[in-house]
């Protein structure tokens, strides 16, 4: 009689309480949460397996899954490129309270397109501009920016922008780097070894590129158009303060129980 190999060995899968566990012994904060979402990617036992590994290695969450839900959307994002943080929902939410429909809006260091996507689906239609320093990066913002005609860029803050666009912004979003130079090697490992560092690293004191930025924003704003930041705590006030050097009118709001701070300014009218 022919010989048969016996049927492979199914792995079993692991309940979540079993990857909570795992999980936390690693150090991961938000061990069940990051539990139930691996295990509702519907991955298989195999693969789930891999990517438990991965995680309890230090790669972000969002990188294995390739996802990350930001303001109610889902957002793809990838390997070397940053993630967003849910803190930046308060910059959103600051900047959809200065904009309506119609606005022209810029998603300057946009990274995966995460702010301008959230801003454009909280306010209605927006003319949509991004830009960003790594082609990456820009590669994943196209495929989560839907607002019809978005426009992407690959260069140093403003340089790859058209010329048309001077003096037509209504809203300009800038998350950069605001982390000073001397505490990036305090970030979590996740951070540090795994994002690139160019949007982690702001210079000596955090706001090396937002001094860049508002140096040259009047010139691509409307008048009475906004520039948004979003800092640490403890670099709100130099930021106002530049920013009103710049030439705005300047202020602050803060959402201290999800620890976010955001600085507007307001090009001269």
């Amino acid at each position: 009689m022919p010989h048969h190999p016996p049927d492979a060995v199914a792995l079993p899968h692991p309940t979540e309480a079993e990857l909570t566990s795992r999980l936390r012994a690693a150090g991961c904060v938000f061990a069940e949460d990051e539990a139930r979402l691996l295990v509702a990617s519907g991955a298989s036992p195999a693969a789930l397996a891999v990517m438990v590994d991965q995680r309890v290695a230090g790669l972000p969450l969002e990188h294995i899954l390739g996802w990350v839900d930001f303001c109610g959307l889902r957002l793809a994002v990838g390997p070397g490129v940053f993630v967003p943080r849910q803190r930046s929902a308060f910059l959103v939410e600051c900047a959809a309270s200065l904009t309506t429909a119609g606005a022209t809006v810029l998603d300057l260091c946009c990274g995966c397109g995460a702010l301008g996507a959230a801003l454009a689906h909280e306010v209605g239609e927006v003319t949509l501009h991004a830009s960003d320093i790594s082609g990456t990066a820009v590669d994943l913002a196209r495929r989560n920016l839907a607002a019809p005609g978005a426009q992407l860029y690959v260069g140093d803050l403003f340089d790859p922008l058209p010329v048309a666009l001077r003096g037509t912004v209504d809203t300009l979003l800038c998350n950069t780097p605001y982390v000073p130079s001397s505490r990036v090697g305090t970030l979590p490992p996740e951070a540090r070894e795994h994002e690139p560092l160019i949007s982690l690293d702001g210079g000596w004191d955090g706001l090396e590129l937002q001094r860049r930025v508002a140096r040259e924003a009047r010139e691509w704003l409307v008048p009475g158009g906004h520039l948004l930041f979003e800092v640490g705590e403890d670099q709100e006030q130099d930021c106002v303060r530049l920013l009103g050097a710049a030439g705005f009118r300047a202020w602050s709001r803060t959402r201290p129980e999800i620890g976010a701070t955001v600085v507007v300014g307001r090009s001269p009218a």
